[in-house]
């Protein structure tokens, strides 16, 4: 199974740390955050990554060459623009067009979720993709119906809405956390050029096509966003032990 691993992003909310250095390789007692991002999905069967890459560039694409992660690890290098989450799918199309439905993680994602369950409910039910939910507050929301199919997304500060579904009224509200199943037909429902959201990809689909929530109720979800929240990741991966794991 192949995966992205999103990691060009300029890690604005990071800062300091980030300003000499990519978020992708701020360190988590030793170890690189996309270390445990490959290790966490080597664990689900993955056994070969695209990791697209913008800001310090060169810092990443070098770590990630002198390394052996066990697994083949390609770039898809954004060094000229920065595409977003949508644009960055599309530019590594030629990694992932394949048969097989494929990971999309956020680097500065640290979760607890078996990603070998949504796979299984990805391959279950066949949809478009199965975005990984949780219950979790935040402004901005994705909406679900009872079949736990996309409906729409709203704003919940300032009430702007996009409904892509009849039955978005009657829907549940859920937070993205940043992990994706995508089935490789989605590639032939792109028209979007350029610099794009994924999310916003989805709710346009989401309308002739169908887009699953997958519900986390597991025991830990963190973006790490901020500098503060780093003790909270090593407390977590240190008390998971999963700081010094072979890769």
């Amino acid at each position: 199974m192949k995966a992205l691993i999103f990691a060009a992003g300029l890690g604005t909310r990071l800062k300091p740390l980030t300003d000499n250095c990519p978020k992708a390789l701020i360190e988590l007692n030793g170890n690189p955050l996309i270390w445990y991002t490959i290790n966490n999905l080597k664990k689900a069967g993955v056994n070969e990554v695209v990791v697209n890459v913008h800001h310090h560039a060169a810092m990443l694409i070098n770590y990630l060459k002198r390394n052996d992660f066990g697994i083949q690890v390609n770039i898809s290098d954004e060094s000229d623009i920065l595409l977003d989450t949508g644009g960055g799918l599309l530019k590594a199309r030629s990694f992932l067009e394949s048969t097989e439905s494929f990971i999309a993680i956020n680097v500065d994602i640290i979760s607890s979720v078996d990603l070998r369950h949504v796979i299984k409910f990805h391959h279950l039910n066949k949809p478009i993709a199965t975005l990984v939910v949780r219950k979790r507050q935040t402004g901005r929301l994705l909406l679900f119906d009872n079949n736990q199919h996309l409906t729409g997304w709203k704003n919940y500060d300032t009430g702007e809405e996009i409904i892509s579904r009849g039955d978005y009224f009657l829907s549940q509200p859920r937070a993205f956390s940043g992990i994706h199943i995508i089935s490789p037909n989605i590639f032939n429902l792109i028209s979007e050029k350029g610099k794009f959201s994924i999310i916003e990809l989805y709710l346009r689909l989401a309308k002739d096509n169908i887009i699953m929530g997958y519900e986390d109720i597991s025991d830990f979800w963190l973006d790490l966003g901020k500098p503060g929240q780093i003790s909270i990741a090593q407390e977590y991966l240190e008390r998971n032990n999963l700081l010094n794991s072979i890769c």
